[in-house]
């Protein structure tokens, strides 16, 4: 009742405000009458006409009283705003660069040209122009928030904290300074402290959506999926057309396992802001869907999204697209992280049987696995000069050109393979360990720190190793650690580590080919374990990545994986126990086989048989 009665209030007082502004307006229209060039009564007609959401109209009478009085700073700063709300930049840029010039110490003229500079890109000069406005006034708080956001922008968000808690010491009611220190705050990854910045906010205005958007990021960045999803739904409730929302419930949609809904909030999302992460994320949701050949086309504006397009790469070379091209030479170029190359290196082999001859870049640490490679004429690791070539295609870009589907993924495992002396001197190593069921694990990924949202997946998919404790017990079983960094693991578990011996990724697989299972967290140990042919017992997050889809354990990249995801958001428990119980079976099928010869026929990489695939929701 209460809340019905402030609305009502709200609305009598916009009315009232309505009221008096068109009785001043016919005020100001009858002293026109008896003089009409007088250049107060123009202004006022202007600025009265711009409140009244009439833009154009306020432009013709600001512009006449600009005839009559062309030297007010004040009538060219308010001509100026006019024509930013037309996107009229450059013109209103000399209007307020006119101004200042006349009058040095107009505040408002210097504050709305560093809002111009700032919307143009020109950062520096923006900058300068606000400092000028805090040499005038340094207690003016809208311009101490822009100098944050500046610098948040910068990525310098410490100094931008400094200002927007200037901007609250000047105007306690400054609720878009709340809001943007909690943008600081998160970036720092400091999600408590953002949080209660964000709450602050909307206890003074609890109808900002802004903050319940930020907020939403919040919960999401924390694994608090449906708590994220309704922000996102209260900031939409109240600015339906508010694109960074919709994008947003998107994510928090696919991160609950809702595909239809997201890829429907991710639609809208581009047809209210046609950007690259809004088309980057429809890609991710539809490729986890199974619609793999609708996201491959989706997928090719990752090089306009925020996270990607530092890594877009411009040759003077075309761009393969599939073309009939015999004996020209293609470079394959690595984009990602390790086990996204794994991954998608395959198709190297498909361009290979097209009559490319074929030159794969990748990362230093995957060069030598790379030389197993079937088709691949040369391997260069990235930073080595290129040689000549005359198409150029990034890896992921290849499912694409292969038309790639559920049903016609490149599936011949393996199809990397570690060199036979390296298995040769790994299995005298480990012959002590004949008698056991050797299996590897990899319970943490690389910590990512470049961002909060790449922060807290890493988190996501990664695992406390404690939670592995309740494998120790296990007879005729050893564990060898196949994690590079990352927390140790608890000494209950006896883990061997021969990890300081593994100086790249073909090492790790000679290693990998003499052990029987390899266990893994989503980490490029898993897709390497599995390129090879080894079984693998991937332990997925609730939020899975889209290349492991949904309502599936098995995997269409790799015969002879088996995925165990969390039936909830950080249930690793419930994981490791289904991991338990699958070891104990498989166990005590070859105790009562009789048979002692290693490795045990249930972990023979066999394909496995692709159920069809639904693109109906997960339920929870």
């Amino acid at each position: 009742m209460r809340t019905r009665t402030s609305k009502v209030f709200s609305e009598r007082r916009e009315g009232d405000k309505l009221r008096r502004l068109k009785k001043i307006r016919e005020s100001c229209r009858a002293n026109l009458r008896r003089c009409p060039n007088d250049p107060v009564y123009l202004h006022v007609m202007g600025l009265i006409e711009c409140k009244l959401g009439r833009p154009l109209a306020g432009m013709k009478w600001l512009k006449r009283s600009l005839d009559v009085q062309p030297n007010s700073p004040d009538v060219l700063c308010h001509y100026a705003l006019t024509l930013m709300e037309r996107s009229k930049y450059p013109e209103a840029l000399r209007a307020l660069h006119r101004a200042v010039t006349i009058n040095s110490k107009h505040v408002e003229s210097f504050y709305h040209l560093g809002n111009a500079l700032k919307i143009l890109g020109d950062d520096d000069r923006a900058m300068r122009a606000y400092m000028r406005v805090l040499a005038l006034n340094p207690k003016h708080a809208e311009t101490l928030n822009n100098l944050g956001t500046l610098l948040n922008d910068q990525k310098r968000y410490a100094a931008a904290i400094l200002f927007f808690h200037r901007a609250i010491v000047a105007q306690p009611d400054c609720l878009m300074a709340y809001n943007n220190i909690g943008v600081s705050l998160a970036a720092l990854n400091m999600l408590d402290e953002a949080q209660q910045f964000y709450n602050h906010a909307l206890k003074q205005k609890p109808d900002y959506p802004e903050a319940w958007n930020n907020l939403g990021i919040i919960f999401r960045l924390r694994g608090q999926f449906e708590e994220s999803a309704n922000c996102f739904r209260k900031a939409l409730t109240l600015r339906p057309i508010y694109a960074e929302a919709r994008n947003n419930l998107g994510n928090a949609l696919k991160d609950c396992g809702e595909m239809d809904e997201a890829i429907l909030s991710y639609r809208h999302a581009v047809q209210l802001r046609d950007t690259g992460d809004n088309h980057h994320n429809l890609a991710l949701a539809l490729m986890a869907a199974g619609r793999l050949q609708e996201g491959w086309r989706e997928y090719e504006w990752r090089w306009k999204s925020n996270q990607l397009a530092s890594g877009f790469r411009s040759f003077a070379q075309p761009l393969w697209q599939g073309e009939l091209a015999k004996g020209k030479t293609l470079l394959l170029h690595a984009e990602q992280g390790f086990g996204d190359t794994i991954q998608f290196c395959r198709y190297a082999t498909l361009a290979a049987e097209r009559g490319l001859r074929i030159i794969l870049e990748v990362q230093p640490p995957l060069a030598n696995l790379m030389k197993s490679l079937a088709g691949v004429e040369t391997v260069i690791a990235r930073g080595e000069p290129l040689p000549h070539f005359d198409l150029h295609c990034p890896l992921l870009s290849l499912p694409l050109v292969f038309d790639t589907s559920l049903e016609t993924v490149p599936a011949r495992n393996p199809y990397l393979a570690a060199a036979d002396e390296a298995i040769s001197i790994w299995r005298g190593r480990l012959a002590e360990y004949d008698d056991c069921l050797k299996v590897g694990l990899v319970w943490a990924g690389k910590p990512q720190r470049h961002t909060p949202d790449l922060a807290a997946t890493d988190r996501r998919r990664s695992m406390p190793p404690e939670y592995l404790t309740p494998l120790a017990d296990l007879e005729d079983t050893r564990f060898f650690s196949l994690q590079k960094a990352g927390p140790a693991a608890p000494a209950a578990l006896r883990f061997v580590d021969h990890m300081d011996q593994c100086r790249d990724f073909a090492d790790t697989a000679a290693l990998i080919a003499n052990l029987d299972l390899v266990i893994s967290v989503d980490t490029a140990v898993a897709h390497l374990a599995a390129a090879i042919g080894k079984p693998v017992w991937l332990l997925n997050r609730f939020d899975t990545c889209w290349r492991w889809l949904r309502d599936r354990e098995d995997s269409p990249w790799y015969p002879s994986l088996r995925i165990f995801r969390q039936p909830r958001p950080g249930a690793w428990e419930s994981v490791v126990a289904r991991v338990r119980e699958a070891l104990i079976d498989k166990l005590s099928i070859i105790v009562s086989s009789g048979d002692p010869s290693w490795p045990p026929p249930f972990l023979v990489g066999t394909p496995a048989r692709i159920p069809p695939h639904s693109t109906s929701p997960c339920m929870n």
